[in-house]
């Protein structure tokens, strides 16, 4: 059983150091959302400056730590960035949804937006970002 569970965290180290790591900046991202919430800032802006909070965070510690490329930064980050863009209108979307038509709390709205984007992130990301065989030139 522990030869299992050894083998399958080494098979889908990514995707769970991904996940940690992906916790932390969905973490800092809520929070921000959530403070600024609290002040009264308008649900839609809140959730736009957390998610680019949120995509920084997650773009520094997973370059570094996670799929540990060095190589091409300025074009890894526009990739993750745009990625994190693509994010960002996915959950506005489902949180114009949730909350304004849906009746749904923004906290909770705002929480189940992170899981799905999160899945598509990652994959996005592995599959672009962060492959190793990355052609393009740029530093």
């Amino acid at each position: 059983m522990k030869r299992t569970f050894i083998s399958l965290l080494r098979r889908y180290r990514n995707l769970v150091l991904y996940g940690v790591i992906g916790a932390m900046a969905s973490s800092i991202d809520f929070c921000v959302y959530s403070t600024m919430i609290l002040i009264g800032v308008n649900l839609l802006i809140a959730n736009a400056i957390g998610v680019n909070v949120g995509i920084i965070t997650s773009f520094c510690l997973n370059r570094r730590y996670n799929f540990k490329v060095k190589d091409h930064a300025k074009m890894r980050f526009a990739s993750f960035y745009l990625i994190g863009m693509i994010g960002l209108a996915i959950s506005t979307g489902m949180l114009y949804v949730a909350v304004d038509k849906l009746g749904i709390n923004e906290f909770y709205s705002k929480l189940l937006t992170i899981v799905l984007v999160a899945l598509i992130q990652f994959m996005l990301n592995k599959a672009i970002t962060f492959r190793t065989n990355h052609s393009c030139k740029a530093n």
